[in-house]
């Protein structure tokens, strides 16, 4: 019986998933082989700079500079884009690749969150698959247990912490009792951050993310336009430690469900339990927690990022065009998916709310007041310490909504007793 011909694959850019990528095709290739009744192979590969030592032997292979010419190349099967960027050449070269017939495996959340829905049309008219495990939540396998494994339940929410760079700093302001300008420093110099550090801490990169899940699980077209974005920058040890005291953790947390009124999809910072599985969820660390009608609640947990399980991610989309599986990019057919109608947060939670009160007589009183008018009803209140005529001041509020808490905020700002904005993290039971 003869050997089925080789996948062959051309890959564009070798950063550390790129190279991860040609480290497991190289070690495991029989292991490949078996598993997919076909050996896989690359054949070309693309990169800003020839000249620079990747730490693996890159001679075997054709280079092209331009990564559209590599992803049209008539020896290139699969095309497996690994640059980043939701525009320029990755853009290019994915739509080229669909347009000569080549399948497309990516790791690019950005490329796919401002331009999924076309992307997916244009692969399914041209009926090749577009993959992209590796996109969300490094090497958990979320993207294949929604598209897969969870096909026959209606999926009620999608939430997790879906950056490990922001999880790593608040887990360090949490253990070594640091403050958020030291931490991010340090995150910095060991090479955590992106080129752009908003991506991470302003929630946008875990934005992306959440944007894909909500597609998949809400059949509905990528909106992440419609995400409610809020970073990690104002986080404070006070806060910090304020809800450890509690028994709570703080989490950039993403949260996607649909409701009555539209799709509901918000990054931002919470208070979870400390007992619960995302509260105890340290370092770089990821976690995504699915829950549906029929399974209940789904939890998985691994690294976000790195070279081993990224490429882990992208191999498993590889060995499953390998095997011949062909499943809609977003789990049902493009044209399909409906509009996303976007819907603020409306499920009531309790709220956390920080702020500097400034020591003038009646000034609780005040912010009591204020918070009365607004609907919100508060629970504990904790003043500690004054530095130079103010005091900071905790307030835990019962449930309400999120539009009663931006108008309690909104009123804040007039009773001339607080100084600055005040900060209001939700409080989620998870």
């Amino acid at each position: 019986m003869s050997t089925p011909a080789p996948l062959r694959l051309g890959i564009a850019g070798l950063g550390t998933v790129g190279v991860g990528v040609i480290k497991i095709v190289r070690k495991h290739a029989k292991l490949i082989e078996e598993r997919t009744g076909r050996p896989v192979a690359i054949t070309a590969v693309a990169a800003r700079n020839r000249a620079k030592d990747r730490g693996v032997d890159l001679g075997k292979y054709d280079w092209e500079d331009d990564p559209v010419t590599l992803a049209t190349r008539d020896d290139v099967d699969v095309y497996v884009e690994l640059m980043g960027g939701s525009d320029g050449p990755a853009k290019a070269s994915v739509e080229a690749a669909i347009a000569a017939g080549k399948h497309v495996v990516t790791a690019n959340k950005a490329l796919l969150a401002h331009h999924g829905q076309a992307i997916a049309e244009a692969a399914e008219a041209a009926d090749v698959v577009l993959r992209f495990e590796a996109a969300v939540a490094g090497g958990i396998p979320v993207i294949k247990a929604l598209t897969e494994g969870l096909a026959g339940n209606e999926i009620t929410r999608v939430m997790g912490v879906m950056n490990g760079t922001c999880n790593y700093i608040l887990t360090r302001m949490y253990d070594a009792e640091l403050p958020y300008d030291v931490v991010f420093d340090e995150a910095d110099k060991l090479g955590f951050l992106e080129a752009d550090p908003q991506l991470d801490v302003g929630g946008i990169d875990a934005g992306h993310k959440l944007s894909l899940l909500s597609s998949i699980a809400f059949g509905t077209q990528v909106n992440f336009d419609g995400v409610e974005l809020e970073g990690i920058e104002r986080i404070k040890i006070e806060d910090i430690e304020q809800a450890a005291d509690m028994g709570y953790r703080i989490k950039l947390l993403g949260v996607a469900q649909m409701t009555g009124r539209g799709l509901e999809q918000r990054m931002s910072p919470c208070l979870v339990p400390a007992a619960s599985p995302l509260g105890q969820l340290e370092g770089g660390t990821n976690m995504v927690v699915i829950e549906g009608d029929s399974v209940g609640q789904i939890v998985m947990r691994g690294a976000g990022a790195g070279e081993g399980p990224t490429a882990s991610a992208v191999m498993g989309d590889v060995m499953d065009i390998a095997r011949g599986i062909t499943i809609s990019t977003f789990g049902k057919r493009a044209t399909d998916l409906v509009p996303a109608k976007p819907a603020k947060a409306t499920v009531p939670a309790a709220y956390y709310l920080r702020m500097s009160l400034m020591d003038k007589p009646g000034a609780l009183a005040k912010v009591a007041a204020v918070l009365g008018d607004a609907g919100v009803s508060i629970n504990r209140m904790r003043q500690y310490g004054h530095d130079e005529g103010t005091a900071p001041v905790i307030i835990v509020t019962h449930t309400t909504t999120r539009a009663a808490i931006d108008e309690a905020l909104s009123g804040l700002g007039a009773t001339g007793v607080v100084e600055g904005d005040p900060v209001a993290i939700r409080i989620e039971e998870v």
